[in-house]
């Protein structure tokens, strides 16, 4: 096994915004809550934190300031892929630049690729890395699922050492398990199917939830990795409820919602993202009162 970037719970950090831009004080207080909740790793400008709409200019501020704000108290894994190589390549260079600990690096969408395009996109883009590169799998909204087989081949490559797992195909998942899990980490990146990967041997998860119940999810984590399943169990059933909340329209919509009801901005969304339908907006806020997220 490589090196592990991070055990327990990574969160899939919200890119706040203004029409202006990048909110970044708000940024900033979001990663401080982040920290003081016990988070072990984070992940800015992923899919939850609007990848496809910001500029690159803005990719690379947000990613700068994520490694400054948290100065080395946890690892920072930069969301770098897009669906041309070269961009991906270019993108990756630059958050290694900047110092984060690692990139994080979705399948190309649209255009997608064969199994053979994806073995060299991610070689190209792991050549180019000196830190350790997390593939992404996330087919629901790339159209393009890297299957266990190819998963396989990557592994060998000494800077691929992980695989973000959102497929929420459990049978995929054991598989991948089976042909590679003894070389790369398999983090679930679908909060409501942590644990199940978890008990496969998974190394932690990518989380959306996290951005708002960050204690919740580390408790989980934490429980899971001290051994005891019972309470790891009862947390991820007692989250579902919200997680489901946070899922009911397109991500990151209800959980930029959820996050400015905490009072972390105002829940700004550039097109084509849309605010959320008020009454899914009620229940969300209905279940974090539940959890004691909100008073």
């Amino acid at each position: 096994m490589k090196h592990r970037i991070f055990q327990g719970t990574a969160t899939a950090l919200i890119t706040p915004m203004t029409p202006a831009g990048v909110d970044f004080e708000t940024l900033g207080r979001l990663i401080d809550f982040q920290l003081e909740s016990g988070v072990n790793a984070l992940v800015p400008v992923g899919t939850t934190g609007e990848s496809a709409t910001l500029t690159a200019q803005e990719r690379g501020e947000v990613i700068r300031f994520t490694i400054r704000r948290v100065a080395g108290r946890v690892p920072v894994i930069a969301g770098t892929g897009t669906n041309s190589t070269a961009q991906a390549v270019e993108h990756t260079r630059a958050a290694c630049g900047e110092g984060a600990d690692g990139v994080l690096v979705v399948t190309p969408y649209y255009n997608k690729a064969s199994q053979a395009g994806l073995i060299a996109h991610y070689t190209a883009i792991a050549d180019a890395s000196d830190k350790p590169v997390v593939l992404y799998n996330v087919p629901g909204r790339t159209g393009c699922n890297l299957l266990p087989d190819t998963v396989s081949v990557l592994a060998d490559h000494p800077r691929i050492a992980a695989v973000k797992e959102a497929s929420g195909n459990i049978g995929q998942i054991v598989e991948l398990f089976a042909k590679c899990g003894d070389r790369v980490d398999v983090y679930s990146g679908e909060d409501g199917i942590t644990l199940p990967i978890l008990a496969m041997g998974g190394a932690g998860c990518i989380s959306v939830l996290s951005n708002v119940a960050p204690r919740q999810t580390v408790a989980m984590t934490d429980a899971f990795f001290a051994g005891d399943l019972k309470t790891a169990a009862g947390l991820q059933c007692r989250l579902l409820p919200l997680i489901r909340c946070l899922f009911s329209e397109v991500n990151p919509i209800p959980v930029k919602a959820a996050a400015a009801a905490l009072g972390f901005g105002e829940g700004y969304l550039r097109l084509p993202l849309t605010p959320l339908e008020e009454a899914k907006r009620a229940v969300l806020l209905t279940e974090m009162r539940k959890l004691g997220i909100l008073p």
